[in-house]
């Protein structure tokens, strides 16, 4: 039977056993095409050196990246001058401790990579008030007399203990 040009046939969705299996990370799918899979050894020694790196100099490493290492020479990734200018300083610890830890590294190349932009995750503590702060605060709140220059601190102070009361 001839079709026209403009039929697609219907097909159906995935099989129960494509649907039974577990999903994939990155590595299964770069492993699974094979002109990826050549590049698995590259990205798992970049990876490494990356984590060496980052057990040297912890705090510089929050910012920074490894972009190359090929024939001796680490190529490294800053976001800032101010950045490189830091790392310049601890390249010979670095470099030192790298050797020691078996990386063949002969020079290290700093690259600003202006457009990068790393934030780094600000971790927020949240202060709890006791029973009796929040009761004290309750009580202030009520002493202080009704007047337009007292209101947005009325107002502060209630938003406060119903925060901290438990009461929502």
């Amino acid at each position: 039977m001839k079709y026209p040009s403009t039929f697609t046939p219907y097909r159906r969705g995935p099989s129960a056993a494509q649907l039974m299996r577990k999903p994939r990370d990155a590595t299964d799918f770069l492993r699974s095409d094979n002109a990826m899979a050549t590049l698995m050894p590259a990205i798992t020694r970049m990876a490494s050196l990356q984590k060496s790196c980052a057990a040297i100099l912890p705090a510089i490493f929050k910012s920074c990246d490894v972009m190359n290492f090929e024939g001796g020479q680490l190529v490294l990734s800053m976001p800032n001058a101010a950045l490189a200018a830091k790392l310049k300083q601890q390249l010979p610890k670095l470099q030192e401790r790298l050797l020691k830890d078996g990386w063949q590294v002969n020079a290290i190349r700093i690259k600003v990579q202006v457009g990068k932009n790393y934030v780094v995750p600000v971790v927020r503590r949240q202060l709890t008030l006791s029973e009796q702060a929040v009761s004290a605060f309750a009580d202030l709140n009520d002493a202080l007399e009704d007047s337009p220059r007292n209101q947005a601190l009325k107002t502060a102070l209630a938003n406060m203990v119903r925060r901290n009361s438990g009461v929502k």
